[in-house]
């Protein structure tokens, strides 16, 4: 008995070296896109190579809106109004530099008071107003400091509310958004927001299927079969929303268009 009790905790002791420890962590497989994680929720797939920045680090060249509340510092985009320069109702600083059709688009923004939003696909309102010529109306991935409620999509100016988060929803011609399925808890979505921080949207269009990522979670999913009112292809523009005194900031706003569209770069 005294020869074996040696010879068991040798061979013990060679076995807990030779094989992994219970409970060690171990590298986990890269996660499809479009997969659900644990917590249930869609992770916004890779960024793509080949994304174009659209500005160019120095100022608003390019770009269009109200000069008395838009501005550009230290490589970020600011658009501000105060009680001694609102808003003259809904205005937008708008890309010149190309159209939208199928594309990634990538950003990230911090807002304080009111609300705004990133109109893609949107068409250009002349409403003959020398106070405000900067008005569009088209899809607007929502920006606001409410969890929850940033990252639905409306419609600016045409059917309004298309899809709320967590939804996944699909319209068809004259008839109103119905909701098909989910992509994820509400609640736990909003967990992913980060309040008064700077926050990452990813937006994806192809074809009538538009697809919104918050901070790496899939927020929206929506199918536009309504081919009266859906738009394929249009401007980018940022929003600031008429009331109360706000301010948005955008900054590493790059796309890559996935089939025909604009494709330089910001000069």
């Amino acid at each position: 008995m005294r020869r074996t009790i040696p010879c068991l905790i040798a061979l013990t002791i060679t076995a807990l070296v030779a094989s992994p420890l219970i409970g060690a962590d171990k590298p986990e497989p890269e996660q499809a896109a479009g997969a659900k994680s644990a917590a249930g929720l869609i992770p916004a797939p890779p960024e793509p190579e080949g994304m174009v920045k659209l500005f160019n680090g120095r100022d608003l060249a390019g770009w269009e809106g109200h000069p008395d509340l838009w501005s550009f510092k230290d490589g970020v985009v600011r658009g501000e109004t105060t009680k001694e320069h609102p808003a003259p109702g809904n205005t937008f600083l708008i890309w010149r530099g190309g159209e939208l059709k199928d594309f990634d688009l990538r950003l990230s923004f911090r807002i304080k008071g009111g609300n705004s939003g990133v109109q893609y696909r949107c068409q250009h309102v002349d409403q003959n107003n020398p106070k405000n010529k900067w008005i569009v109306g088209g899809y607007q991935a929502e920006v606001e400091d409410t969890p929850g409620k940033v990252g639905f999509l409306y419609d600016e100016r045409g059917r309004g509310y298309l899809c709320n988060v967590g939804d996944k929803t699909v319209c068809e011609t004259g008839g109103k958004p119905t909701v098909a399925g989910s992509v994820g808890e509400k609640d736990a979505i909003a967990k992913t927001y980060r309040k008064s921080d700077w926050n990452a949207y990813v937006i994806i269009a192809r074809g009538n299927t538009i697809k919104h990522y918050l901070n790496g979670v899939q927020t929206i999913e929506f199918t536009d079969n309504d081919e009266k009112n859906r738009e394929l292809a249009g401007l980018l523009a940022l929003q600031l929303h008429v009331g109360d005194p706000m301010v948005v900031e955008f900054k590493d706003v790059r796309i890559k268009h996935l089939a025909d569209g604009a494709t330089s770069a910001a000069k």
